[in-house]
């Protein structure tokens, strides 16, 4: 039997949730899950670490431990966790709450990403590097310049890892997963619409039925990462492509 890798942050809810029981139903992977908070599951084929990407000290003091050697056919790290954060007006930002915004956004993943291609450049299993990424990469919101930033930054980030191993057998991804149905949604959903004129709409997206099932949207990107050949590009949208019957 093929044995597998999957290096998971963000996994104990919302869209890191639906990846990880995506994952644990293969076979093939162990898998290696990296959130703030745990959920105690008790299955051999999966270790939870509770760390806080927000703590980079913290982060980079373990980030050895997270990449384990072994003799592995395909090695995979999605850096799946995000913060929206507080919704606010350039001008009324907290520089705490910035800090950490982006700490968690862009570079945690960027520490993750680059601490994996330095554990596995040696390695001849399937590399593959799956940042999440957001429309609000290429789309300005008001009320989110963190977060349309650190998201914009991070698909950057990824096309540059990208084209420096463009010869070898890292494969990078930075794919945005639509508008999920998930606690960041309902956080959103919250906001002060003076600082966030768009409130309404996504107020819709929930009442009208148009959010994304997390499951639905994990299903695409496992389809994504196990066909990744089929997908030449980068940046992808789960929205892009539909599941084969």
């Amino acid at each position: 039997m093929r044995k597998s890798l999957l290096i998971l942050t963000g996994h104990s809810k919302g869209l890191g949730r639906a990846i990880l029981d995506a994952y644990l139903k293969k076979d093939e992977f162990e898998i290696i899950g990296i959130s703030r908070t745990v959920l105690g599951l008790e299955n051999p084929k999966l270790t939870e670490v509770s760390l806080d990407l927000g703590d980079l000290d913290a982060l980079e003091n373990d980030l050895v431990s997270l990449f384990p050697q072994g003799e592995f056919d395909e090695v995979i790290l999605i850096n799946n966790a995000g913060w929206i954060g507080e919704i606010k007006v350039v001008g009324s930002l907290q520089i705490r709450m910035m800090r950490e915004h982006v700490n968690i956004n862009l570079l945690a993943p960027m520490l993750m990403t680059n601490a994996f291609v330095a554990a596995y450049k040696d390695s001849t299993a399937k590399k593959i590097i799956c940042n999440i990424s957001s429309g609000a990469a290429t789309k300005p919101m008001e009320g989110w310049s963190k977060y349309c930033s650190t998201k914009a930054a991070i698909a950057m980030f990824t096309k540059v890892a990208a084209k420096e191993n463009s010869t070898s057998q890292f494969r990078f991804f930075s794919v945005a997963p639509g508008i999920v149905d998930t606690q960041m949604q309902h956080e959103i959903r919250l906001a002060d619409g003076l600082d966030f004129p768009e409130i309404e709409r996504f107020k819709s997206y929930k009442e009208n039925g148009d959010l994304s099932t997390p499951e639905s949207v994990a299903s695409k990107i496992s389809y994504l990462l196990a066909n990744e050949s089929e997908f030449e590009e980068v940046i992808q949208d789960v929205r892009n492509f539909d599941l084969p019957d």
